[in-house]
Parts: C-alpha cells; structure tokens; sequence
C-alpha cells in the first residue's frame, strides 16, 4: 500500500456550500465493511457541508448494507444482484437473469430519484447504477479502498467524474487526469472517539487489569484466524490475557458457546461499537484489507496482520507488506496461521517496548479527513 497524500480542507462552516435548492445524491455499493463504513463516512462528511441534500444508498438485498445502513440513518434501495461465484459455476447460471433485473431496477430507482450525482464505493452492486448514471450523463464518482482496483471500477473510470483512490500508482487501473489521491475514509466515530481503555473494557465486561486482545477478522470473518483462537482459548487464560472477538457469521454460535462461557472472553460475531474495541486493545490481530490498514493507523495499534490469500493480485499481503517494511506491523502468512499466529500475538502481547515502536511508526501513516476532501469535490461538481 503505497503512502496516500493527507489533504487539509476547509469548509467554512457547515452550511457553507449549503445551496438554495434541494441537491439529491446516491451512493452504490457494498458486500463487506470495508466497502459499507466509508460509504457512511462520505454520507456523514456530504450532510455534514450540505445540510439539505438527500443521500439514497442503493445495495444488494441480502448483504449487509441493507443492515447497517438505516442503522446509519440513511435509507437504501436493495437489488436483486449477486457475484460471480468463483467456487461453484452452477452457482452462475442465475445470474445474467439477476443482473438483467437490476439494470431494469437501477432505471427505476434513478429515474425516480433523480440525483445530482451517484457515488460508487466497490462492490457488485455498485455497477449497474454507475453504468446507468453514466449513460444518463450523470456526474459519476469512483472510491477505490484497495491497491489494486477491481474489474468493474476500472470499466466505470473511463466515464466517471473523478477517481478517488487510496494510494499512488493507481494510473495502471484509471485515467490519470481523473485520479485525486484522498486515503480511505474513516468513521468519526473512530477518528473523533474519545473513548478510555477503562470505559471501553467496563464495556466489554473485562479486566483493566489485563492485557487485551482484539481479534477481527473483517465483517465477514475469517476461518484460519478463528480456528486458531478457538484452540487457544485455554492458553490465552493461562497467560491472563484477555480477548475482543469478532468471529463474523460463520460458526459464530459455536464460537460463542465456548468463548461466551469464559470470563476473560468477549465474542460475537459483528461489533457495532469498533470505536471501543480499539480502545480496549492493546495488540490486535486483523486481516489486512485496506479499510483495515487505514482504520488501524488512525487508532495507531499494534497489530499482527494476517492476510487473505485469495483477494485479488493478493493486494492484502501487499497492503500489510507495506506497514511491515517501515516496521509499522507484524505480518502472518495465512498459510503459516496455524503454526505461527498464537506466538506471534502472544509475544507481542508480552512486550511493550515492541508495541510503542509499532504504535509510533503506523501513527506516521494515519490519513483523518478523506471523507471531508471527496464530499467537498462531489459538492463543487454539482454546483453546491
């Protein structure tokens, strides 16, 4: 993950750019959290310095977009969309009726909507409505989280606005002239917390007293890391650690049924307050997609980064490579997770002086205001 350029805003005020007309916006996408928070972080950040603009959120029914939004407050549009399935081609032959169905969805939603601009963040769902927007001659705007784009933002970027991206070098994925490099847009729940290690344990029913663990493996979970720590439980206890667990859906009930029984054990498998859970830490373990990464060098947290193997161009072992290599991180193969995870997190766990060089070096690579520069540009292109 290559080093984002922090920008500075200033928006005058709330209502600054506020117009006298009502602006409407619609922002696409979705699947994972990392594709979700900082969709609500751009929500926030566009409200924030238009007050009266209507913001749509449009997803897939059935993903958690359709949860976690109106939880945000903002209302959401679900398509009958799904991916390609890589594991089972079967699994496929729904799908050309499926993506037909939504493109006639997108039609309707839009031109009922009628927005001011529609905003991509990644996701399947994202595409028929940019690629509608596009063809309505809509200003469309693009976020990349990751270091290496996905198939459906790069076909978009040839007609979109403006290209935000995360990191330099994107040029290889989009045109040059429409790339503005911003960072990953971070919940201000996370970058304005002010949360105490005392309240965020109290929270969570722990020790301030001990040492704690958080453990995520994204929204969605990840099996390796939870494996591990299912087998670890009893260690973790004899050396008077304790644990934040986010085990994501998969086996969650059996995770919870022997963790939940444990009083040095906090699990679950989704955490709504991830502004507690940073602050109860003292190491954490994480998989290393770039909302993780970005989320991680704004709480500055020590952190053993386990990789998914099988994200696109492996771009997550790329993303964790880069904070190890400024000395920013601890890296796991998530093919060596079984014989290396539990003594790496448990040795870190252990030394302190380890945990505040971490801390100083992934503090340097913090960006705060991503969300403030995309709305402001979305806002200056619609005449706000």
């Amino acid at each position: 993950m290559s080093q984002v350029i922090n920008h500075t805003t200033n928006n005058g005020g709330s209502g600054a750019t506020a117009s006298a007309r009502q602006h409407k916006i619609i922002i696409a996408g979705g699947g994972t959290g990392g594709h979700i928070f900082p969709a609500i972080a751009i929500a926030n950040a566009i409200k924030q310095q238009l007050p009266g603009v209507e913001i749509l959120f449009v997803g897939a029914k059935g993903k958690m977009e359709m949860e976690r939004v109106p939880q945000a407050g903002y209302n959401i549009e679900g398509l009958d969309i799904a991916g390609f399935n890589r594991s089972s081609l079967i699994k496929n032959i729904g799908l050309p009726v499926k993506l037909m169905k939504s493109f006639f969805q997108v039609r309707k939603i839009i031109n009922a909507f009628q927005p001011d601009a529609v905003i991509g963040v990644g996701g399947y769902s994202s595409f028929p409505v940019l690629r509608y927007a596009q063809q309505k001659s809509i200003p469309t705007f693009i976020h990349e989280s990751n270091s290496f784009a996905g198939k459906s933002n790069m076909l978009l970027g040839k007609k979109a606005t403006r290209i935000f991206v995360a990191s330099e070098g994107m040029e290889k994925f989009f045109p040059a002239g429409k790339i503005t490099i911003t960072g990953n847009p971070v919940r201000k729940s996370i970058v304005q917390s002010k949360v105490t290690r005392a309240e965020a344990l109290d929270f969570f029913g722990l020790d301030e007293s001990k040492k704690t663990i958080l453990v995520v493996g994204g929204s969605l979970g990840a099996r390796s890391i939870n494996e591990v720590m299912i087998s670890h439980l009893s260690d973790l206890k004899a050396l008077d650690l304790q644990l934040v667990w986010q085990t994501g859906k998969v086996n969650a009930e059996a995770y919870k049924q022997t963790g939940g029984t444990m009083r040095n054990v906090w699990v679950n498998d989704f955490i709504v307050d991830m502004d507690k859970a940073y602050a109860a830490a003292d190491v954490v373990v994480s998989r290393a997609g770039a909302m993780a990464v970005t989320e991680l060098c704004v709480v500055k947290k020590p952190v053993v980064f386990v990789p998914f193997p099988f994200a696109a161009e492996d771009h997550q072992t790329v993303n964790a490579k880069y904070l190890v290599e400024k000395n920013a991180a601890v890296m796991v193969a998530d093919s060596e997770v079984r014989t290396k995870l539990f003594s790496a997190l448990t040795t870190l766990a252990m030394d302190e002086e380890k945990q505040q060089v971490l801390k100083e070096n992934i503090s340097k690579l913090a960006v705060t205001d991503a969300d403030e520069v995309i709305a402001q540009t979305v806002i200056k292109a619609i005449g706000g």
